[in-house]
């Protein structure tokens, strides 16, 4: 499967949960859905992770930078 972007991720989680919250499946659909939740909220802290590193090196390249002037 191709790496969904963050957004994909985090709507199909999104659906996924409310899927589960309003009940009504049995158990073996629930554990899939479960199973799946689990798989995009970890490609979403993926997205999350590499963004919040992106971020901090640009502020330490910054800082670097106001320093040497």
């Amino acid at each position: 499967m191709a790496e969904l972007s963050y957004e994909a991720a985090r709507d199909e989680l999104a659906k996924v949960v409310a899927t589960l919250e309003s009940g009504g499946l049995g158990l073996e659909e629930s554990l899939k859905l479960w199973e799946r939740g689990e798989e995009l909220a970890a490609i979403c802290q993926e997205w999350l992770d590499g963004a919040r590193a992106k971020l901090e090196s640009a502020s330490q390249l910054a800082s670097k930078a106001d320093e040497a002037k």
